[in-house]
């Protein structure tokens, strides 16, 4: 028996089922209605859709997607999703934002064209269906009480709201680069934005189930992004990632851009390169640390002498952190980071999860805790020691620059003499230390260096660690001049010590 080849209608009715089911191949076919030629689809098109894709089935409510510029992005993520997700649901209100009031109306404006057109109306034939009154970009209505209403950041959005208190999907907050690239260097202007997005965006979900969904270039590490990903609004975050030059060092678009092309625009820009297309947003400066060298094991060798550091934040909730790094030293010779407590908390708090760190730990692990200058870091240290009654407490007094203080660890880094143990906190300590010393924090530096500090039994400062180096250097030099010399020397020669 044989089957009659597919017919155009048949094909047609093929690709008009698939938009219906998948927002991908609804991108594909009204870009191609509405533009004459293909949308060229990449692995990133994909995960973006599958994450897309959970928020509409009720998987995740709390969506970061970060990728480069020109990626399409707003294409598959906004206009495309806002107008899809109507299709299946024409009561859904959505509440759409960007930098710019007239990017976000532009947004609002094409997904209205979508949900408008003929080639929408043969893939979704049962509606929804617009009121007649919707005439405004940033402002239009589905017959069934469905919403797209869209504003600039810091805008007014009293009497909108996104989501409906229901089962099912029901609507979005949807955020496109929130920040102005030219503003985001600016401590008051990220603030504005962040102060916006507590204070007025976040009050507008109708239902606390409502999805927010950030999409974005990443400009800075106290973006929107770095704000949400470090915990800033108390909520947990799917974030979806995208550098432009992969872990493997291939390009992420070869059809956008080919890795020749993203290493010259590296070359011309390294700041804005790792921020807006490797989504790891640096400080104009740092380079002290280079935590790609940093290995990941999963446990710790036998036979590691263990210290664990602290540094205490100045007060609570002061913008700065207390952390504890657990620092080894192996067997081998390397170190290893075997972990790192972390948090923003009163004095009482810390000082009770010194003590448990410190039961958890056990009495083999040294405590060394820093002594600011005065009679207040005095005071402090007595305080801990009591509370660590039992265990092995160390105090040095802090002097000098972190930078200076940071070095002698760094230079382990920096050879490869330093593995971490695979954690959940591995990717903040690494963002640290790789902005280190211009970054928002250095707690965790900070820590890292007096754990390495106490493990060199480096009592006499810093001098004393550079002289032993220097010492050490020194000799390694004229054991190799007396091997170089002894194999260059003529069979029966008398020896003569080159040094």
């Amino acid at each position: 028996m044989t089957t009659s080849p597919a017919t155009e209608a048949d094909r047609e009715a093929g690709r008009l089922a698939a938009a219906r089911v998948s927002l991908l191949a609804f991108t594909r076919y009204m870009f191609r209605a509405r533009r004459g030629f293909d949308f060229i689809v990449n692995s990133h098109h994909r995960a973006i859709e599958a994450a897309l894709m959970r928020v509409f089935l009720g998987l995740s409510t709390r969506l970061i997607i970060n990728v480069p510029p020109r990626y399409s992005k707003t294409e598959l993520a906004v206009v495309n999703f806002m107008a899809w997700a109507m299709g299946h649901a024409p009561d859904a209100e959505f509440i759409h934002t960007s930098y710019s009031g007239g990017l976000a109306a532009n947004n609002s404006f094409m997904a209205k064209l979508l949900v408008e057109s003929a080639e929408y109306a043969r893939i979704f034939p049962s509606g929804p269906i617009l009121r007649t009154d919707s005439k405004a970009k940033n402002d239009w209505r589905t017959t069934l009480g469905g919403v797209v209403y869209a504003q600039g950041s810091g805008g007014t959005i009293t009497g909108f709201g996104a989501g409906k208190l229901r089962e099912g999907f029901g609507g979005a907050i949807i955020i496109d680069d929130p920040h102005k690239p030219v503003e985001a260097n600016s401590d008051a202007m990220r603030g504005n934005v962040i102060d916006w997005f507590g204070n007025t965006l976040e009050s507008r979900k109708n239902s606390p189930q409502t999805p927010i969904i950030l999409i974005m270039q990443r400009l800075h590490e106290a973006d929107l992004s770095g704000f949400l990903l470090a915990g800033g609004n108390g909520e947990t975050w799917e974030h979806v990632t995208f550098p432009a030059i992969g872990p493997e060092g291939k390009a992420l678009w070869p059809a956008k851009h080919s890795i020749e092309t993203l290493r010259i625009m590296e070359r011309a820009s390294p700041y804005v390169f790792a921020g807006q297309y490797q989504q790891r947003p640096a400080p104009l400066a740092g380079g002290e640390f280079k935590p790609d060298l940093i290995g990941t094991i999963d446990a710790v060798p036998v036979g590691t002498r263990l210290v664990r550091a602290w540094d205490f934040a100045g007060t609570e909730d002061d913008g700065d952190w207390t952390a504890g790094p657990l620092l080894g030293e192996m067997p081998d010779g390397r170190y290893v980071i075997a972990d790192m407590v972390r948090m923003q908390e009163a004095t009482e708090v810390v000082e009770a999860a010194l003590k448990a760190t410190a039961q958890r730990d056990g009495t083999g692990v040294t405590v060394a805790i820093p002594q600011d200058p005065g009679q207040a870091g005095k005071g402090q240290v007595r305080q801990f020691t009591r509370t660590l009654s039992g265990f092995s407490v160390r105090s040095k007094p802090v002097s000098g620059d972190k930078v200076t203080r940071a070095r002698p660890f760094a230079a382990q880094v920096n050879v490869g003499n330093v593995v971490m143990i695979r954690g959940a906190w591995n990717l903040t300590m690494v963002e640290e230390l790789r902005n280190f010393p211009n970054g928002l924090h250095d707690d965790q530096v900070d820590g890292l260096a007096l754990a390495f500090d106490e493990l060199t039994d480096n009592t006499l400062g810093l001098l004393a660690y550079y002289e032993r180096d220097a010492r050490e250097e020194a000799e390694l030099r004229a054991n190799h001049a007396k091997q170089v010399a002894e194999a260059s020397r003529p069979a029966g020669a008398a020896w003569i010590d080159p040094t």
